[in-house]
């Protein structure tokens, strides 16, 4: 099993993207976690026209430091206290909702001689990190202002539909501007970032109701597999190269077969009951990739016309295949692009031999 990834097309779609953004005054973190922060994807993110190269993992962003990415680095998964030193070393900024963290990353940069940039989670109802109170936003912001002088208090920022599915609005835009505005009254100087959220924010560029406050967006999924914006939002993206990864598995059998399970069906190896359409007897095949490897069957899209995935074991993936253009046998190579779980899975797994292309 192979994981191609067309760097020049990766390239081309941050150009896409970050250009948009800037003609709205707004920079790109280019955020590699979703490719296992592969140092190629990040020179090709700065490339593109990025501001950050951003990744929730600290050995994704020391790789990229490593590789020569000369962009700064930010951390945007909230750090622990217990590797504060990592932190600092490896990221130039981190996003934060917690004041006892905050000030072992600034014990940590007195240390190292170094500044760190802090960034304030607001939380706006997606319940994941964030800080609620705007009472706890002003005084934590002012703390990091007036008692942490190893810290620089670069700005505030949002997350929104990771965990609760939370739209971001133009209406929660505008919340998270009002707040900044806020925060800047409270600590008397303007702030340098409003991050308004990840790849979920990008419709308000587009749509041009993005608040002009907000001036970043942490974005990896809009880059690297482009699928979201046009299969769940509706938006035309044919500027937007959506098999910039793609898998390629080996067939191992090819059989006509019944399209129903024959006998008392229970769980699958997963703890699922699934449910099958009997389509009759019908030509399938098995690849060599399973849901250990990618996660999601159903976030494969076959790049064969009548190749249809039918679903996925551990190691194998089932395949309708009696549309097929062509006769396929054991040995042949069949090509899948995909979204971003298989990509998030595929590029971290151990066994996918990885291979870049122009």
């Amino acid at each position: 099993m192979i994981l191609e990834v067309n760097l020049s097309k990766l390239e081309s779609n941050t150009r896409e993207i970050t250009s948009r953004c800037e003609a709205a005054g707004v920079t790109v973190a280019g955020v590699v976690k979703g490719c296992g922060g592969l140092p190629e994807c990040a020179l090709a993110m700065e490339a593109g026209g990025c501001s950050h190269i951003a990744s929730s993992r600290l050995g994704h962003l020391e790789r990229a430091r490593a590789a020569g990415a000369r962009l700064p680095m930010m951390m945007i998964r909230i750090p622990g206290a217990s590797e504060a030193e990592r932190v600092v070393r490896a990221a130039d900024i981190s996003l934060n909702s917690e004041a006892s963290v905050l000030r072992r990353l600034d014990e940590a940069a007195g240390a190292a001689g170094l500044r760190h940039g802090v960034v304030l989670m607001a939380e706006l109802g997606d319940l994941r990190e964030g800080i609620w109170n705007e009472g706890e936003m002003r005084g934590t912001a002012l703390l990091v202002e007036r008692e942490m002088k190893n810290l620089r208090l670069l700005g505030i920022g949002v997350n929104l539909g990771c965990y609760g599915s939370i739209a971001p609005t133009a209406e929660k835009m505008e919340e998270l501007a009002a707040l900044a505005r806020r925060t800047e009254e409270a600590i008397g100087r303007g702030l340098e970032m409003v991050s308004g959220g990840a790849s979920t924010s990008f419709p308000r560029i587009l749509d041009g109701d993005m608040p002009r406050k907000i001036n970043n967006l942490r974005i990896g999924e809009n880059i690297l597999t482009a699928r979201d914006l046009e299969d769940l939002w509706g938006y035309r993206t044919d500027y937007l190269h959506k098999d910039v990864f793609v898998m390629k598995a080996e067939v191992l059998e090819v059989k006509e077969k019944p399209t129903h399970p024959i006998g008392e069906i229970m769980f699958d190896a997963f703890r699922n009951k699934p449910v099958y359409v009997d389509r009759g007897v019908r030509r399938r095949a098995i690849v060599a990739a399973g849901k250990l490897d990618y996660g999601w069957p159903e976030q494969l899209v076959p790049l064969e016309p009548g190749v249809e995935v039918i679903g996925a074991s551990s190691d194998h993936t089932i395949l309708d295949v009696e549309d097929a253009g062509r006769a396929l046998r054991p040995g042949d190579v069949l090509s899948f692009a995909m979204c971003y779980a298989p990509m998030a899975y595929l590029s971290s797994a151990p066994d996918t031999e990885i291979v870049f292309v122009r």
